[in-house]
């Protein structure tokens, strides 16, 4: 009697030691909700850090330009070349602000390799075009490169005019056609005026270094990747060659902006649009408010 008491017991212990199917299901869909939980909040922390590390070239940028204001007593220009307006064709000298910038943001061996008399479509300008330089890109955008991964592309574009309008010698912004401003005709304040801000490169743009709107922006709208995946199939040869563009980031609901007096801000897509449109003109007069919504 003892020996059957004792071979239950033995056979109830083995028994215990294990789990059920249902018991199994139930663990697995709790680990599930879980990791359906973690997941989204993972995300965001990464974009919050790429969002972080964004602002910090935009930064970096906005302080290249300052220290080129220091040393030349005026801003770069957003496009240096013979005559206006400029479309965004390979033709023309075309040196856009980033290539003067270079050797402010530690670049100086690019700097030397690029020649600016030739002009940015020479040939012997070719190599340093290819360059993906990461102070000029954002975490957050996929691509480096275009299509053809010949030429390196920027997130961060100048600021040349207030609304939609070819880029030419009389825009109203800080960086344009053989531009030279200088901080006392920054009239409305350098805390109220755009000087950089962040864009959506086509992957056939013209490079970093092309001074087209492959490194130059009007404050028209803040566009966002849903646009710039619509607007990916368009062709070159079906879009206006003198056709711009807006502003626009990978971020969510909003682009970050280097303002004239160094400091940068996280403008939202709902921003009232005169508002906005305000920031890309340097001398219109307006008087600015305190929120940035």
């Amino acid at each position: 009697m003892n020996d059957l008491f004792r071979i239950r017991s033995a056979r109830d212990c083995e028994s215990s030691r294990g789990f059920t199917l249902v018991e199994l299901l139930v663990v697995i869909a709790i680990i599930g909700v879980l990791v359906g939980l973690l997941l989204p909040a993972v995300q965001a922390a990464r974009e919050a850090a790429r969002r972080c590390s964004c602002s910090n070239n935009l930064m970096q940028v906005n302080l290249a330009c300052h220290n080129f204001e220091f040393s030349h007593e005026h801003l770069p220009s957003g496009s240096i070349s013979e005559s206006g307006p400029i479309v965004n064709e390979p033709v023309g000298q075309h040196v856009g602000y980033l290539v003067q910038l270079l050797p402010y943001i530690e670049q100086q061996g690019v700097a030397d390799q690029f020649d600016i008399e030739l002009g940015t479509y020479d040939p012997a300008n070719a190599p340093p075009r290819a360059l993906a330089i990461s102070s000029f890109l954002c975490p957050s955008f996929p691509h480096s490169h275009t299509d053809e991964s010949q030429l390196g592309l920027t997130n961060y574009a100048g600021c040349h005019h207030h609304v939609e309008a070819p880029i030419d010698e009389e825009n109203t912004g800080l960086l344009f056609l053989n531009s030279r401003v200088r901080y006392g005709d920054i009239y409305d304040g350098s805390s109220h005026t755009i000087l950089i801000g962040e864009m959506l490169p086509s992957l056939r743009s013209l490079g970093w270094a092309s001074g087209t709107r492959a490194s130059l922006r009007n404050t028209s709208v803040i566009s966002d990747m849903r646009v710039w995946n619509s607007e990916r199939e368009i062709l070159d040869d079906e879009i206006d060659k003198a056709f711009v563009g807006a502003f626009g980031s990978a971020h969510q609901g909003g682009a970050n902006f280097g303002f004239a007096d160094g400091s940068v801000r996280f403008l939202t897509q709902n921003i009232d649009p005169e508002l906005y449109s305000n920031f890309g003109n340097r001398s219109d007069g307006a008087m600015m408010g305190e929120e940035y919504r």
